[in-house]
């Protein structure tokens, strides 16, 4: 015989009762099958309410008129979706059922009072009611139907609203029932009887635990739970969306699962098959094609020893200690003791010997009774000062891996504190050895989400993960976008996968939970109303709990500069091509530097300089080895550098402007080239690198462009009125080669500091004589390279350059 047990969300309207129906059906056909239902979805919830008089009293008889709709709606859909389905039997019997309700509502309401027993028989409706219909459907279907009775067939011990099934007993009476091998078995779940066979109810998840104690019962081969999920996966796949599918699990592993929060099954509910032995699959009636997960006695998929990470939440932590205790042993026992006899779960235990310290963990909402019971049962130790008052600390919660034999794996431990230690996440106390199949740790709250995440990152794929979180899709972060894509099948190889979480321009932002399909993002950006501002972002900042976070800045923004330190205190690395923040303040440069050392994060900023060559790794290396700066020398404009070489060519000046801006080599508008402040910035920065304490206002610029230039903010009228210069350029051009010369935008940085930035003419023997067309040149000459210098040259403008320099800082923060 197989069990098949079906919970509230499989049974939520007509269309979903047919769907069980006809899996019972097909199982049907093979063996015989047994089932188990809970209440339809949202009923018991109606039902709790009325019982627990959240309600005014007026308002329960409407709750009840509501809840006999839901029933009454429900089977006269079954009646036009199904043939032969008995609607008028079916109708009188939930009117029959409603009828008892509102006599015991009416009592209730007289006496102000709800007893436990009314209660149960209260909130245990919708299971019985669950079963008319399925009784009802099966017989259109022309299947007999033996319906076992919980409340005579389930003894049970305990109280009303959470008792216990005695297994050997109620199997005994199982055993007495004649069973026609041909009928469908139907019980209510969350079910059973005391020993003067009045109803009672199995408390949390009691519908599973039916289940199970059915299975054993009849002695079914196989228990099926239908649910909602595919199957127990190793992680809550709504906080870690990559979460795997486990295909088995051994009655140990479960065990362990579930008691630490895995909420696909209770503890309770996996006693029972465990006991008995009997295999249990957890199945999705919503993805019948799903293999689900099997447990059974041994996991055969033991070369993936890891199963999962679980968390339990509001957990208390006491703190007993006393420096004057002469035997720790026996108020150990003591503490224990007590606190068994009032029925009170302890969770999870350490104990420090050499400092006579007991901790414990108990949910929240067990506090004030277990601070009670101690302060009575240690009264003695504490008035006399062998004893330390107690220490409570509250908002934490236990993060646990289980795995089989997981004491024996030598890495896990080290991989978990290391994964921990990168989220600066504080362990409070660690439990591994208690149990062969799990490692607890205690954390805040408030960290619990970001450790869950990173922890199960990396025991389950070890990939090294970033998360970006772009700002910027003009040219360049638009390039970057198509840069990852591209190459998304071979960082896959390199085992490094980029997770996109956010892409935002300065008016919206598209973001992901997991990550943005680069497939569609233009389409997704264009539908997305979510407005970008810094609220926002500092609102995405405040709730990231994702390891190795990167804000990639690609735009010219000021302010979002300045937010930098935040980003960087908030555990996100930063990588700019956005110069604002490196020629900011000194202080403020100081500042981010400052945080950097503290924080242990990164900002990476390659591409402030030379786009994508490797200036700022290159002489940071450099210096770290004890080189020194004598004098540099360079190009730092990659537009400048096309437009003077196009002059070179006999070309105009306004015309290589444009030509210039037409592809891509200027800011959008070129009086920003051609005022040199952007080599100013530039320059800066370098000076910066070099040690020198400088500020924008230090250098001294011979500007290209007369003063009257600055007030065209329009592109097109400075475009036009660049016409005016260009007889003077071209004439100054070709004086200079005349002389066997060339003329040269360059920055300079002396031994002293000092930096200028002038329109130079050059000889032959310059290395910058021959860069042109877009190309920038860094010429160094330090301690180690005096007579001839280090030069890089290369593209220092484009987009494709400068986001492959972003892309280059983007892995960085992997090492």
């Amino acid at each position: 015989m197989k069990l098949l047990k079906f919970g509230g969300t499989s049974l939520a309207n007509a269309e979903k009762f047919l769907y069980v129906s006809n899996i019972i059906e097909k199982n049907a056909q093979s063996e015989q099958i047994s089932v188990v239902l809970s209440a339809p979805a949202k009923v018991t919830n109606y039902l709790v309410s009325i019982a627990e008089k959240v309600i005014q009293d007026n308002q329960v008889l409407e709750i009840i008129n509501l809840t006999e709709i839901i029933f009454i709606d429900l089977i006269k859909d079954l009646a036009k979706r199904q043939s032969n389905f008995c609607y008028i039997e079916t109708k009188e019997s939930i009117k029959k059922e409603f009828i008892q309700l509102r006599k015991i509502m009416h009592g209730v309401i007289l006496l102000k009072q709800c007893p436990n027993n009314i209660r149960a028989i209260i909130i245990s409706r919708g299971e019985i009611l669950s079963i008319c219909i399925m009784k009802s459907i099966l017989k259109s279907k022309n299947y007999n139907v033996t319906v076992i009775n919980p409340i005579e067939k389930f003894l049970s011990i305990g109280n009303y609203l959470d008792s216990t099934i005695n297994i050997y007993e109620s199997k005994k009476r199982i055993k007495n029932m004649i069973i026609n091998k041909n009928n469908i078995v139907l019980m209510p779940g969350f079910i059973a009887g005391n020993e003067k066979k009045e109803l009672v109810v199995l408390g949390r998840n009691g519908s599973d635990y039916s289940a199970a104690v059915l299975a054993a019962c009849l002695d079914a081969n196989c228990c099926e739970i239908w649910t909602d999920v595919d199957g127990v996966f190793t992680c809550d796949p709504k906080i870690v969306s990559d979460a795997r599918l486990l295909k088995s699990i051994s009655y140990k592993e479960a065990m362990e699962l579930s008691y630490f929060g895995a909420k696909v099954l209770h503890p309770r509910t996996i006693e029972p098959i465990a006991k008995f032995k009997i295999p249990c699959v957890i199945k999705n009636t919503t993805n019948i094609k799903s293999t689900g997960t099997l447990i059974c006695s041994k996991d055969s998929s033991e070369e993936h020893f890891l199963k999962g990470v679980t968390y339990l939440n509001d957990i208390v932590m006491f703190n007993i200690s006393g420096s004057n205790i002469k035997n720790m042993n026996n108020i150990i026992v003591r503490v224990f003791s007590v606190i068994s006899r009032n029925n009170i779960k302890v969770i999870l235990i350490t104990q420090s010997s050499s400092e006579n310290k007991l901790n414990f963990c108990i949910t929240e909402d067990q506090t004030n009774i277990t601070l009670d019971i101690l302060d009575k049962e240690l009264q003695l130790e504490l008035k006399n000062g062998l004893l330390h008052p107690f220490q409570i600390t509250k908002n934490l919660s236990i993060l646990s891996v289980i795995g089989s034999n997981i004491y024996k794996k030598q890495d896990i431990a080290s991989k978990i504190f290391s994964s921990l230690g990168c989220s600066k996440i504080n362990v409070l106390a660690i439990a591994q050895g208690s149990s062969k199949h799990s490692i607890s740790l205690v954390i805040l709250k408030k960290d619990v989400l970001k450790a869950v995440k990173n922890v199960h990152n990396t025991l389950f794929y070890n990939k090294k993960i970033i998360h970006l979180f772009l700002i910027g899709i003009g040219g360049v972060g638009s390039t970057l976008l198509k840069q990852i894509l591209k190459q998304k099948s071979f960082l896959e190889k390199q085992n490094i996968e980029i997770k996109i979480c956010m892409i935002a321009n300065s008016k919206k932002a598209l973001v992901s939970d997991n990550t943005i399909n680069l497939l569609k993002w233009k389409t997704n950006f264009e539908k997305t109303k979510k407005q970008f501002n810094l609220t926002l972002l500092n609102k995405i900042i405040k709730n990231n709990h994702l390891s190795n976070s990167v804000i990639v800045d690609c735009t010219s923004d000021e302010l979002l500069s300045e937010q930098y330190v935040n980003f960087l205190c908030n555990n996100f690395h930063v990588v700019a091509s956005n110069k604002k923040a490196n020629t900011n303040t000194l202080e403020y440069y100081q500042k981010i530097r400052n945080t950097i050392s503290k924080t242990n994060r990164k900002f990476l900023y390659e591409t402030n300089v030379g786009a994508g060559l490797p200036v700022i790794k290159t002489i940071q290396n450099l210096f770290k080895t004890g080189d020194n700066l004598i004098h540099f020398k360079g190009i730092l404009s990659g537009s400048l550098s096309f437009i003077f070489g196009k002059l070179e060519e006999g070309m105009l000046l306004s015309e290589a402007t444009q030509e210039a801006k037409k592809l891509g080599f200027t800011e959008p508008n070129p009086c920003d080239d051609l005022s040199g402040i952007d080599v100013a910035r530039k320059l800066l920065i370098l000076a910066r690198e070099a040690g020198h304490e400088i500020e924008l206002k230090d250098i001294k610029i011979e500007p290209l462009l007369p003063n009257t230039f600055k007030k065209y903010k329009d592109v097109d009228k400075f475009l036009l009125e660049l016409k005016k210069l260009d007889s003077h350029f071209l004439k100054r051009m070709k004086n200079a080669q005349k002389s066997g010369n060339v003329l040269r935008f360059i920055g300079t940085i002396e031994k002293t500091g000092d930096c200028y930035i002038k329109l130079e003419e050059v000889n032959a023997n310059d290395p910058l004589y021959k860069v042109k067309n877009g190309e920038n040149a860094f010429a160094f000459y330090t301690n180690y390279y005096q007579s001839i210098p280090l030069v890089l040259r290369g593209y220092g403008a484009g987009n494709n350059v400068t986001a492959s320099g972003v892309f280059s800082d983007l892995l960085q923060t992997l090492s």
